[in-house]
């Protein structure tokens, strides 16, 4: 019997894989993020960046990337909408938020079909510089979801400062905007260039299950061993930016995590 149950199991795997492809195929995929997710290209399709490595595994109807080099979740005083800025570098204005608000100009000006998910692959930054962004760490998500009547979006970006105040802040923008849409987060991998990933990750985690998104935890599940890269670079260029080799691991990761966790 245990022979002929494994038998049954391993005859329905490739059914299940062509019914998750049909699937993907008819799925449009918006990515948001930093330089490693920027590395691969607006239209993901640079084999350093984990994204082109993605979309070869996961093979969904479209994939586009609005990611950044430089950019945080967290704001400054200064943030402002700004659609039209690209510096390569961390900046008051270079954040999710404004990736945002190109993803929504482009969807309403036709160059962009909406989304059906929406990745989010973000945090390193704001470990990193933490001196450029004084207040990412000055409220708990206890304090930020303390109040859930309703969305805090009627907000200005400048008052929106904390990592936790902005993730939510961000995410009922995107819930607004693109109502049907499944909203995954990516904590960062971890980098050699700051010990508070993980820090950073636990926030991004818990702001995902306080809106019961689903979060893919990067620091826990990808290639990328800290330790390895500060001995000697094998996944990374530099400790924190993936060389093909860590891309393709990553992207692959991401897809298939993103394939056991999608809701369609």
């Amino acid at each position: 019997m245990r022979k002929v149950a494994l038998l049954i199991i391993l005859g329905l795997i490739p059914a299940i894989t062509i019914a998750q492809g049909s699937v993907n195929k008819r799925l449009n995929v918006v990515i948001l993020g930093d330089s490693n997710t920027s590395i691969g290209g607006d239209d993901c399709n640079i084999p350093k960046g984990w994204t082109k490595w993605f979309c070869e595994r996961f093979n969904p109807a479209s994939c586009r990337s609005y990611a950044r080099s430089g950019a945080t979740w967290s704001h400054t005083v200064s943030t402002i909408y700004d659609v039209e800025e690209n510096t390569g570098k961390l900046s008051d204005h270079n954040v999710i938020y404004n990736q945002i608000n190109r993803l929504k100009q482009a969807v309403k000006q036709g160059r962009q079909v909406i989304p059906d998910v929406i990745l989010i692959a973000a945090g390193t930054n704001d470990a990193w510089f933490q001196q450029r962004r004084p207040k990412a760490f000055t409220k708990t998500v206890e304090q930020v979801f303390g109040n859930q009547d309703a969305f805090i979006t009627e907000r200005t970006p400048q008052t929106v400062l904390s990592l936790a105040e902005v993730i939510r802040y961000d995410c009922e923008l995107l819930m607004e905007a693109f109502p049907e849409a499944q909203i995954v987060l990516l904590t960062p991998i971890q980098s050699v260039a700051t010990n508070d990933i993980g820090k950073v990750s636990d926030i991004i985690a818990e702001c995902g299950h306080m809106m019961s998104l689903s979060v893919i935890r990067q620091n826990y599940g990808s290639s990328i061993y800290r330790v390895r890269e500060k001995v000697q670079h094998k996944y990374t260029s530099d400790g924190t930016h993936t060389t093909e080799l860590g891309a393709r691991r990553n992207g692959y990761f991401i897809a298939n995590q993103l394939n056991a966790i999608l809701l369609y």
